[in-house]
């Protein structure tokens, strides 16, 4: 058996738990926050025997895209407001980061 951890961006965060759902899988999702973007995630939590891993992970790909998006940068408390001039960057989001774990036991009561 196996516990998989998936990180994905609010926006793929419905999306996904239909497509799991629609196959069977049982997940507990928590809302979580990126570091970096500090930006809302969901991080799904899925109990799957081992030969269902490929299956959960080929869902959770098809339904995560990566995307591009503009953000502009915070403030240095170093730098002085004169010199520093907050200009957009692009920056990459979404997907999904995923963590298959084994699982010693599982009991449910």
């Amino acid at each position: 058996m196996k516990l998989i951890f998936a990180i994905v961006q609010d926006q793929d965060s419905n999306r996904l738990s239909d497509a799991l759902t629609d196959a069977n899988f049982r997940a507990t999702k928590l809302a979580s926050t990126g570091g970096f973007l500090k930006a809302g995630n969901t991080t799904f939590i899925i109990g799957v025997e081992d030969e269902q891993v490929e299956t959960a992970l080929e869902i959770i790909k098809n339904n995560c895209k990566a995307r591009e998006q503009i953000m502009s940068p915070a403030a240095s408390l170093g730098v002085t407001v004169d010199t520093y001039v907050p200009y957009p960057i692009e920056v990459q989001v979404g997907g999904a980061t995923v963590f298959v774990m084994p699982v010693d036991q599982f009991q449910q009561f």
